[in-house]
Order: C-alpha cells, then structure tokens, then sequence
C-alpha cells in the first residue's frame, strides 16, 4: 500500500485566525486528527448548521475534526495535557451528541499539567506588573518549564503509580519552597488515582501510531494552535507561547518525519487581531478598530478578552509563510470587512530609514518600524450568501489578489461567514 504524506494546518500570525473551521471541513477526507504542540490554552470554535439551527463548538485540547464520527484522535507528545480540561471536553461533546473517548489516543510521552501549574502561571503573570505577557493562566509556560528542567511527570508515569506519588510530591515540594502556596496534594492524587485506569486506556505510543497509519495509506492531519508569531524561538519574544507552533513543532510534538510533510495550509485572517501583550504595529487604536473587533466577534474563545485588532500587515505575515514554507493560504473572515469604503494593507517596514526584508528580533527595534500602507477601495456589500469565488464583488477578489501577490503563496481557501458552507474553494 502507498505511504501517503500528511497534512498541515497552522496560524501564520498571531492566533485566533479560524483553524478550527478548516480543520473540521477538512476532517471530512481524513481518517486521523493529530494535535501537536500548546495546550488547554488553544481555542478553536466550530459552526455546524443543522436543519433546525447553527450549533457552536469550542475545542481547546481535543482536534476539532472529531466532530466526524469515522475520525480518530492523537494528542502528541508535544503538548501540556490537562487531564481534567480534556474530560470536561468529552463530557461536553457527549451532552451535545457526540461520544467521542473512544476516538482518542494519547501519546504515552505527553507532559500532564497540573493544577499547580496555573497557580504558579498567574503568579509569574501578576509578578510582572506592567510587563505582563497576557498568558491564558492555564498552566502552559510552568508546565512547558517543568518539562524543559526534567523534572515533569509525563503520561506513561501513571502506569507505575507508587513511582507518580514519589515525583509528584516531589514536584509540589519544589514549587512550594519557590513559590510559598499551600496545596492539596491529596485531593489532586485521589483525582488521578481514580482518572488513572480510563487514562491509560487511551495511552499509545503516539509517533508510532500516526507512523503506522501513513504506512497503511491512511491520511492523517495535523492541527495547529496558537500561531508561528507566538513561537517562543521565532515569535515576538517574549510575549509568545511556550512552544513552537510553526512547522518544527508539527515534528517534535508528534514523531512525524519531514520526510512525509505533504501540503502545508497556513491560516491568515483578512485583517490581524492579538491579544494580551505585545508588539503589533498595525493596531488601530480608534473606533475603526473597535468596529472591526464587534463586526468579528474579536473576543477570546479561551479567555473572552477583548482582541487587538488592525489592518493586514504583509511583513509579519510573509515572515510567517517562510517559516513554514505554506504550499496555500486559507483566508478567513474576508466578510468582516464588508462596510468599509476603502481598506489598508501593510506592505512593507522601514527602520531608520531603510526597508526592512524581515521582522527585527529586538523588540525594541520592532518598535520603531514605519510602516508603509497601500489602500484599496472596498465592497460595501455583504458576502455572507456568496457561494463561489467568481460570485465575489470585484474588489473583494481584488483585495484577495492583491495579498496573494503580495504574499508570494496561492490564497485557495476564502472564508466568508463562520458556517461549514461559508467557505469558498478557488
């Protein structure tokens, strides 16, 4: 049988940009849904409409494509696994229809964060005072921490209980005489203890799984979260995740080998959003901005924070398409900007005068850059009932056009609405 290639989906700025829906229309011609790198902290909402109404679907630890019933689930090595966070996502699905435990495997080798973990996070965010990062709270930086420094527990310790107690402890011990708080120790071990039998039912050797699939000419994609801007090596550092959500992560965080890297999808939204902290030299700190953010529902699916909003910045986003070598682009929420008269493009950074061919590490750099804009005229009219790409109105295919020219990769995929069906496919 022909070993098939797999496919990748990930952000190309700075998250938020609608992976999950690509995923989940995707997910229809798979057979495995793999999750690679980050944590609880990712957010990707799903739309599904039905005969009777439009059902809305948040994922953060569990791929979206589970959605289908054929599909099967690996949550790769690379993440920080909250174990409680995940089952409250199972319980979830299943009050809404959808049993889908058994769909889901574990890498044997995924780090388990713990309640501790988000102590200590907020800790280190409040400690920070004006120079917070904008972390989610949920644990992720501590975990991804305790993991580097070799002292994190990991899914295939559960398997030898007595040995789990001894580290845990160990590890709480630690953090304790860092960080001074009191905790419950008991009560999270009892939790794990009981959890422990239906957590080692799902544990596999997640790269040997998704290896074996390949090799059995099954398709398997591999879904993204947060974005290649918040990578911790290639990111606006610091104010960037703890892991690296741009293509190396896909390899690391899952045993895949490059080897049999097929197409690469990078997902850009039509304009750019951040939140929490950190340099973005597109914001529109004006009305302008806050209409955007109202128009595209910019609030945090995770947290519920209200999203920095601005124009489409070309650098940035060209900088993230290299990183990750994107054989196509999706672009999503085209219909956000359906009002506006005329719309601004970023398309190039200077710095002391001079054009900048990439994005400056120093933050402080960043800081400085003038950004260059080209205006084009809008559509003032609604898409949310266009159906195919030749239905556009002129100057929507025109603005689509321009930032594929501009960005040097194919826009294939453009999303109109927040449906299934609201995706046009050129």
């Amino acid at each position: 049988m022909t070993r098939n290639p797999f496919t990748v989906i990930l952000g190309a700025q700075w998250g938020d940009e609608g992976k999950g829906k690509l995923v989940d229309i995707m997910s229809a011609n798979f057979d495995i849904v793999a999750r690679a790198t980050g944590g609880a902290n990712a957010g990707h909402t799903v739309y599904v409409k039905t005969e009777n109404e439009t059902k809305k679907f948040v994922f953060h630890l569990l791929p979206s494509g589970l959605l289908y019933p054929h599909i099967q689930c690996v949550i790769g090595n690379g993440l920080v696994l909250s174990v409680p966070s995940m089952f409250e996502e199972i319980e979830e699905l299943k009050t809404k229809g959808f049993d889908v435990e058994a769909r889901v495997k574990i890498s044997d080798r995924v780090a388990l964060l713990f309640d501790y973990h988000k102590l200590i996070d907020g800790a280190q965010e409040d400690s920070k005072g004006s120079a917070k990062v904008g972390t989610t709270r949920r644990g992720i930086g501590p975990s991804y921490a305790d993991k580097i420094n070799r002292r994190g527990l990991r899914l295939c310790d559960l398997a030898h209980w007595e040995t789990f107690v001894e580290k845990y402890k160990a590890n709480v011990a630690w953090h304790q005489k860092v960080y001074g708080f009191e905790y419950d120790m008991e009560t999270e071990l009892k939790y794990y203890e009981g959890i422990r039998p239906r957590l080692l039912a799902m544990m596999v050797d997640g790269a040997l799984v998704l290896d074996q699939a390949l090799a059995g000419g099954k398709k398997v994609l591999v879904e993204g979260a947060n974005a290649t801007l918040l990578d911790i090596d290639h990111g606006t550092y610091p104010f960037v995740t703890s892991s690296n959500p741009s293509i190396g992560g896909v390899f690391t965080g899952t045993g895949l080998a490059p080897r049999d890297l097929g197409d690469a999808i990078g997902i850009v939204k039509a304009y750019m959003t951040r939140v929490g902290s950190g340099p973005f030299p597109t914001e529109l700190l004006d009305a302008l901005g806050d209409s955007i953010r109202e128009a595209g529902g910019e609030y945090g699916s995770t947290t519920g924070r209200p999203r920095r909003c601005g124009w489409f910045d070309v650098p940035m986003t060209k900088y993230s398409v290299r990183l990750n070598g994107f054989t196509a682009l999706n672009l999503t929420k085209l219909d956000v900007l359906d009002e506006l008269d005329e719309i601004k493009v970023a398309t190039s950074y200077t710095l002391d005068g001079k054009v900048l061919e990439s994005i400056p590490a120093s933050l402080e750099d960043l800081a400085r850059v003038e950004v260059q804009y080209e205006t084009l005229p809008g559509w003032e009219t609604s898409l949310k009932d266009v159906t195919s790409w030749e239905a556009l109105p002129e100057n929507a295919k025109n603005y689509v056009l321009r930032l594929e020219t501009l960005l040097d990769c194919p826009l294939k995929y453009i999303g109109v609405g927040q449906r299934r069906d609201q995706l046009l496919v050129r």
